[in-house]
């Protein structure tokens, strides 16, 4: 079974293939730092969308503590049946949000057929793991979304800046050039596949801020 979730106040986004790498690895990354808890395991992650108006206050959300269901903290912990196997799963759900931050496999309980119950400590792993995803998930996604390079191009520094924008239908980016002091000197919209390093920005420049074949 495929779990995907979301944690936002974007609207929903299809990534483009080439971010699906980078949001993959991250999860992989994050898997094997949390293994030691053995607690739980991520999966994807993208944004829905939120209406902030709309989420409850924590403190007023009533707190619940089941073996499969547990609600504090502005999170709902909620453990579930994986369909395609004999195992079971753990839903991250944030207070206000309408789909899971974080899906991944529960431990087996000592019978090996029911789920583990869920305690205040498994919870207290569970939000801290969650929270980190949704964290380096933000970080990782700007810094894949927003890149700069300061490079010495005709006798003048410049600052390159590449900011994709990854519309569903449409995917861009735009490609812009500032002088020393912040001034715009050009704009041109790319494909969101650019390449944007110390090479490509100085050949930009010296091509005049033309827009670059073939991007």
């Amino acid at each position: 079974m495929e779990f995907v979730g979301n944690h936002g106040d974007m609207p929903p986004v299809k990534f483009p293939a080439f971010l699906q790498s980078a949001r993959r690895q991250l999860a992989a990354n994050l898997v094997g730092e949390m293994n030691n808890t053995n607690e739980c395991d991520v999966t994807d992650l993208q944004k829905p969308t939120i209406d902030p108006a709309a989420e409850p206050n924590a403190a007023d959300a009533p707190k619940i503590q089941e073996a499969r269901l547990w609600c504090d903290d502005g999170w709902t912990a909620r453990v579930l049946k994986n369909e395609d196997d004999d195992g079971w799963a753990v839903a991250m759900i944030k207070d206000g949000e309408p789909e899971p931050a974080l899906v991944g496999p529960w431990t087996m309980g000592r019978d090996k057929k029911n789920p583990k119950p869920l305690d205040v400590n498994a919870f207290h792993t569970l939000v801290k793991t969650a929270s980190e995803f949704v964290r380096r998930h933000e970080q990782q996604l700007h810094a894949t979304l927003h890149q700069s390079i300061t490079v010495t191009a005709n006798a003048t520094r410049i600052t390159v800046s590449l900011d994709i924008v990854p519309d569903e239908e449409n995917p861009y980016a735009v490609l812009s050039a500032h002088d020393d002091g912040g001034e715009l000197l050009a704009e041109v919209r790319v494909l969101p596949s650019f390449k944007l390093g110390r090479a490509s920005a100085v050949a930009w420049a010296e091509d005049e801020f033309g827009k670059p074949a073939n991007r």
